[in-house]
């Protein structure tokens, strides 16, 4: 198993170094094709000078982003292609559907506070939603992907034997791998033992991992984050939980936080 080809989804307006700083490292990893992406929406007014304005602007921005990340792969530009559009419907919907040429989708979340509108902002809960691609979620300001340390966060769930399944390629080049439970005291035993299977599973791939399953104190989330940080972790490979809420798709608490972390990169699947 391997990445044969990547999608990197580029935000408008914005510097995208650390995103296409990471796609170069792992389009050279796995020898990958890369497809540069980038959506916006115009703005919902009726002012005709307003509107002839914000195309101007809009076709500006794609055009920027396209010039960054084709100089981006300029060396390896025979196996790089680029798509864009401006929609009225959902961005999140267009990128998921376009990704189906993908096997991983490379995305970085908006900063708080940098989005001017919605028109330029994919809602990064309904794209996890449903894009069913796995996604690596880069942080704002980081440009490098380090694979020292690698944390699993692990559940008896889908979603989860599907993220640690995606990721395998990522984790074959990982110098440590870590899978990690949190769990109730009266589980710790049974925990162990099927963290073992996992483990075992993992070694029939190749991949050495030690296992970890610890009492839950009541925030998961943090409690995943404080171990992530003690291994230094540069990567927290689990599986995205989300639910429906007045159509719009919602990611829940633990997996927004884990995934939104701003020092590190994450690995999710739905």
């Amino acid at each position: 198993m391997t990445y044969s080809t990547l999608m990197v989804h580029l935000n408008l307006g914005v510097s995208n170094e650390g995103i296409l700083r990471i796609a170069t490292d792992l389009a050279g990893r796995f020898n990958a094709h890369v497809i540069g992406i980038a959506a916006c929406q115009p703005l919902q007014v009726s002012c005709g000078d307003v509107i002839e304005q914000d195309r101007i602007e809009m076709n500006r921005e794609i055009s920027e982003a396209e010039a960054a990340f084709r100089a981006t792969f300029e060396n390896t530009a025979s196996r790089v292609e680029w798509r864009s559009t401006v929609l009225p419907s959902s961005l999140a919907a267009y990128v998921a559907q376009q990704a189906d040429a993908a096997d991983l989708l490379i995305f970085s979340p908006e900063e708080k506070g940098l989005t001017r509108d919605f028109s330029r902002c994919v809602n990064v809960g309904e794209l996890i939603m449903q894009v069913a691609r796995p996604v690596l979620v880069v942080p704002t300001g980081v440009n490098q992907l380090s694979l020292e340390n690698v944390v699993v966060g692990w559940k008896e769930t889908r979603e989860a034997r599907r993220a640690i399944s995606d990721a395998l390629p990522l984790l074959k080049q990982a110098a440590h791998v870590t899978v990690l439970e949190i769990t109730a005291a009266e589980q710790i035993a049974t925990v162990r033992d099927r963290l073992k299977d996992v483990a075992d599973w993992l070694a029939r791939h190749g991949i050495a991992a030690e296992t970890m399953a610890t009492v839950s104190q009541g925030n998961d989330a943090a409690e995943l984050d404080t171990i992530a940080q003690q291994k230094d972790a540069g990567l927290l490979v689990a599986g995205a939980y989300g639910h429906s809420r007045l159509r719009e798709w919602m990611l829940g608490g633990v997996t927004r936080n884990l995934m939104l972390h701003p020092a590190r990169c994450s690995f999710v699947s739905h």
